[in-house]
């Protein structure tokens, strides 16, 4: 037995244990929650989707398992005795899932708009779209949470929050770009004494300003590649007090978002038990 909801940011299915899902409700639904729960309205996210990129003229989509749509199995956990709401009223409307055991009900996802590499592009177009998508993952992991939810400490005893990963995640693009390309000496994001750790710490910040400042960084991080003539650039990391090519930041960004994102996972199933990329 399956039902068709609407919410959490995605077209969802509602499947009964044991039941088999077939292909999913269309639409093309936003990651982000539109009314900015954990972030900047959609319209003002739409950057971090970039236009599909093109090999021999045909359009690259996600790639694995076939390309296109996807559907991704996810569980719900909710209160024992108590419905859940899921988003914070979006145009499609609130997501309220009714309260019984995370085992007893999935949530298959049925869209992803994610946009993947090009399976046989150059390394610079390679790069730029496994960055971009790794960002973009990092917005759907915190899609449709509250402030509240995205400070918790879901994954006892470490204090990793997805608010703490995306204030960190600014100052990693902050770090590697503006820092390293531009002005050595502008200060952290959030911090005025080079106070790294600072920016794990998610008290008395927002998701909308996490978002925001994170958001500003990426544009701007991608402004500086762009404008770059190739990948042999060379800039200075002052932190190091190294030179480094914009080949090894933006492969080391890669890695940062790669490693961080596979922290959200855990982080948001432990928040609400919905897993899945």
């Amino acid at each position: 037995m399956a039902s068709e909801v609407r919410g959490l940011g995605i077209d969802a299915v509602l499947l009964e244990p044991g039941a088999v899902s077939s292909d999913g409700p269309a639409g093309a639904p936003s990651y982000v929650d539109p009314d900015g729960a954990c972030g900047p309205p959609a319209a003002d996210v739409a950057g971090l989707r970039r236009e599909p990129m093109t090999v021999d003229g045909e359009p690259q989509r996600h790639h694995a398992g076939g390309g296109g749509r996807r559907r991704r199995a996810v569980r719900v956990g909710a209160a024992a005795d108590s419905g859940r709401e899921f988003g914070a009223g979006t145009a499609r409307g609130r997501l309220t899932v009714p309260a019984r055991s995370r085992s007893s009900m999935i949530v298959a996802m049925t869209d992803d708009d994610r946009i993947g590499p090009p399976l046989t592009g150059g390394e610079r177009d390679t790069l730029r779209a496994w960055l971009d998508y790794h960002r973009a993952t990092l917005a759907r992991k915190c899609a449709g949470l509250s402030d509240e939810q995205l400070r918790e400490r879901s994954m006892t005893p470490s204090t990793l929050t997805l608010l703490g990963l995306v204030r960190h995640l600014a100052e990693v693009e902050r770090t590697w770009f503006r820092r390293v390309f531009e002005d050595h000496t502008i200060p952290l994001v959030w911090s005025d004494t080079m106070n790294f750790q600072a920016a794990y710490d998610p008290d008395g910040c927002t998701g909308a300003r996490a978002f925001t400042a994170w958001e500003a960084e990426v544009t701007h991080a991608r402004a500086i590649e762009q404008a770059s003539e190739s990948l042999d650039r060379i800039g200075y990391q002052p932190r190091w007090e190294q030179e480094v090519s914009l080949r090894y930041v933006m492969t080391h960004v890669l890695l940062e978002y790669a490693r961080h994102n596979g922290h959200a996972d855990l982080i948001r199933e432990g928040v609400d038990g919905v897993v899945g990329a």
